[in-house]
């Protein structure tokens, strides 16, 4: 399927014209808000209006990447309000569930309540957080920073604290004023401009809200939808994880070799001071060696001079310990007196073989007395060319530890809100280009039903009616499933047809067979007609008054029918002189002619013998007619005595059917009786020769019954 027949949709184009209008619009909102707030100098950030206002009514795409994007415009004069975009896209993802649930209403005051403060929590309580991770304990020159600072003034808190809920207060106001502009706006919109908004991805005839819903619902415990989050999610932490981790190192790397650069230039700076020739005079007469305290002046100014250079000193390297030629003195620990002898830190035991040659030595980085320090060493050597001291300098690495947990939450920062942009992303396109067109193609399907032709037609339509047009390997699956459906419907109704010229050839062969037996003793054929007739009127009949009803299915009732042209076919087997006599038959001839039912019976298991037990239930039917049309409800009836309901059901109609027939007709050795008359007798019959239910249906149905009489119904 060409994919440009679906970019070219006019009703495509026109959403991706609204939505990227409406994302426009929503950004200058935004951008626009935070310029008034700076202007005006009014404690709020107002930065949030257009993103509520574009998830409202534009739905994921839009909401998102307008918080996404209006930190990284506002980023441009400001560059640290790009590390708050993941809260502005939290706040969009927030401002999505609460439109789909109805809150945005000033019908539901509590609804809208419970909207300013989830925001507020995202934008103030987060944002405060955030805050702290990426700049630490301090008020700064942030909008909130004059109220807490009057919250710490007061005593009762602490920085963290008084921050924290200084931005909470600010946030509730901001989110509050934002809320009540994004749910005015939305009060005067109209209803079809909204539809005309949202940003719907529809690759097929959208769904009703109800089929959504009812497609979710037949989706498995871990759906499709649920694996493509996983792994896409799964992908984007591994990839967020190994960038981070490497970002980082090579951030410590970077700054670790930053204060050894300082080390190395507060060394050399501090050895340029020091004469190798006079080191044993420095630590023999201290303060009172000519020019000591100029050095130690150096030093002194040295140590101070950032605030991470913590120890600068010159040790001479002896195997009793360091003895102390310099030592500057800091805020906090003073130094050593010259000629102290200091022990070895743990950490310079490996290299003190090398200190006591007077080698050079690669920076050493402990975590000791002193805390995390680095240390640069250099040599100093006298005229002789022998190494007389060591010139120390000690980094304090407290500060890369916290600039590295800072650098962390910037990055991390960063990295959610794209995660969560493209994580939107990427379910919006699962969900309209993957979820919904196969979930409408599950749901259209299994609810097919092929019981009738315009069920069948319906269903097919159904199908086609999603017009789906993804463009790939959905799309040729659908129009796959849809040939199909349509191939199957075709033969289906192929087979129908061929089913039901089947079955009025079966019908007629039986008919003519039934009327050659029956011909045979000079009747025309309309026998085997009418007591069929007759069984269909009882079966209606009994059916309507709810007699036997759980006998009396359609299959039962269509067996019946159509098998009673059979009930005697045993007669094949009976002299025409019996059949035909015109006088009434002798005991024996009697007893001859009783056996037409078990010898109809014999023709019909052969029969049944020869065809599968699906296309036999009709031919159970009619041996039941045959062997027990002749049974009575006393049990004086032939061949078997039964009684009651031991007589199979269409035994028992047929009975009455046949009885009835053969009185009205007239026969080789009798006239035919009147209507009534007939239907005394068989009323007289009730309880005795026939069942009860059965003769009150058959009077019931009279008016059919003399219908079917008065039928000519030969061949």
């Amino acid at each position: 399927m060409d994919v440009g027949i679906i970019e070219r949709d006019p009703e495509r184009l026109s959403r991706k014209k609204y939505a990227l209008a409406l994302c426009f619009v929503g950004l200058a909102i935004n951008v626009i808000g935070v310029r008034i707030a700076r202007l005006t100098g009014i404690p709020l950030f107002l930065d949030n209006i257009g993103t509520v206002l574009s998830a409202v009514l534009g739905g994921t795409i839009p909401g998102i990447a307008v918080g996404f994007f209006t930190n990284l415009i506002n980023a441009i004069g400001d560059g640290e309000t790009a590390y708050y975009g993941c809260l502005s896209v939290m706040i969009a993802i927030a401002s999505i569930i609460f439109e789909h649930k109805g809150f945005f209403s000033f019908k539901k005051p509590l609804k809208l309540l419970v909207v300013i403060v989830v925001f507020a929590i995202i934008g103030g309580a987060l944002g405060s957080i955030l805050t702290w991770a990426l700049y630490g304990l301090s008020f700064g020159n942030g909008i909130s920073a004059p109220l807490a600072h009057k919250f710490y003034e007061a005593g009762k808190l602490s920085v963290f604290w008084s921050q924290f809920f200084a931005d909470l207060i600010i946030d509730l106001a901001d989110k509050a004023i934002t809320v009540l502009i994004v749910t005015t706006i939305l009060s005067f919109l109209p209803e079809k401009l909204r539809k005309q908004l949202f940003f719907a991805g529809w690759r097929q005839t959208p769904l009703s809200e109800e089929k959504i819903s009812e497609s979710d619902k037949q989706s498995n415990r871990f759906s499709l939808q649920s694996k493509i989050i996983l792994l896409v999610a799964s992908a984007m932490l591994i990839v967020a994880g190994v960038v981070t981790a490497i970002s980082f190192i090579h951030y410590r790397r970077a700054a670790i070799q930053e204060q050894i650069n300082l080390a190395e230039g507060v060394v050399s700076v501090a050895a340029k001071a020091v004469d190798g020739d006079r080191v044993d005079e420095y630590i023999e007469k201290g303060f009172d060696a000519d020019g000591y305290d100029a050095i130690y002046q150096r030093f002194f100014d040295l140590a101070n001079s950032s605030e991470n250079v913590q120890f600068v000193y010159a040790y001479q390297i002896q195997e009793d310990g360091c003895h102390v030629v310099f030592d500057a003195d800091t805020p906090d620990l003073e130094g050593s007196e010259p000629g102290e002898v200091v022990e070895f830190d743990e950490a310079f035991l490996n290299v003190l073989p090398s200190l006591l040659a007077g080698d050079h030595i690669d920076p050493i980085i402990s975590n000791e007395k002193f805390g995390w320090l680095l240390s640069v060493y250099e040599p100093i050597f006298d005229s002789a060319g022998k190494c007389k001291c060591y010139i120390g300098v000690d980094i304090n690495m407290n500060q890369i530890t916290i600039d590295g947990y800072q650098f962390l939450a910037r990055v991390i920062s960063l990295l959610v809100g794209f995660f969560l942009l493209i994580l939107a992303i990427t379910i919006w396109l699962a969900e309209y280009n993957v979820i919904l067109p196969i979930n409408a193609m599950s749901l259209s399907t299994g609810h097919f039903a092929y019981d009738s032709g315009s069920a069948r037609e319906e269903a097919v339509e159904s199908l086609r009616e999603l017009d789906i047009k993804t463009g790939d390997e959905i799309e040729n699956l659908y129009h796959s499933v849809t040939k199909t459906t349509e191939d199957m419907v075709a033969a289906i109704e192929n087979e129908e047809h061929q089913k039901q010229v089947v079955t009025k050839m079966q019908n007629g062969l039986i008919l003519v067979l039934a009327d050659m037996v029956e011909s045979r003793d000079e009747c025309t054929g309309q026998h085997v007609r009418k007591t069929a007739a007759y069984t269909d009127v009882i079966m209606r009949e009994l059916k309507k008054e709810g007699v036997y009803t759980d006998k009396l299915t359609d299959e039962f009732v269509s067996d019946v029918f159509n098998s009673a042209p059979l009930h005697d076919i045993g007669k094949i087997k009976v002299s025409d002189v019996i059949l035909n006599k015109p006088g009434k038959l002798t005991d024996e001839e009697f007893e001859i002619m009783k056996t037409h039912t078990t010898a109809g019976s014999e023709v019909i298991e052969h029969a049944i013998r020869l065809v599968s037990e699906k296309d036999s239930a009709y031919l159970k039917e009619a041996n039941n007619l045959a062997l027990y049309h002749h049974e009575k409800w006393n049990g004086t009836g032939y061949p078997m005595g039964l009684k009651g309901e031991q007589i199979p059901l269409s035994a028992r109609i047929m009975a009455v059917a046949d009885v009835f027939d053969a009185l009205v007709s007239v026969r080789s050795y009798k006239k035919s009786f009147t209507f009534e008359q007939a239907m005394d007798i068989i009323k007289e019959g009730s309880g005795t020769h026939f069942d009860p239910a059965i003769v009150k249906a058959f009077v019931n149905a009279s008016d059919q019954v003399r219908k079917v009489m008065n039928t000519n119904m030969a061949i």
